[in-house]
């Protein structure tokens, strides 16, 4: 009986090592692949582009064309509501 109790205590530490061994593995790969995040950082970074400054002409028909954009679409909206009405 003492070696049955035995025997099933070993094999259940055989299986939670090599569990643990996997798991160190898998703990050990997520640390690279974060150490690789971390250093691609400032070093690597490409330098954004500055925005472009929009001039009170080109807002101005800017906005005339999105008025007339959304004119569009809320009569077409209207007449699909009337359509379905009738």
């Amino acid at each position: 009986m003492a070696n049955d109790i035995q025997r099933v205590i070993e094999r259940a530490l055989t299986k939670l090592r090599s569990e643990k061994s996997r798991i160190d593995r898998q703990v050990s790969a997520l640390e690279t692949a974060l150490a690789a995040v971390r250093n691609t950082g400032s070093d690597n970074a490409v330098a954004p582009r500055p925005r472009r400054k929009m001039s009170a002409e080109a807002r101005r028909a800017l906005a005339k064309r999105m008025k007339a954009y959304w004119a569009k679409r809320r009569a077409a909206k209207a007449q699909t509501k009337t359509a379905s009405k009738g």
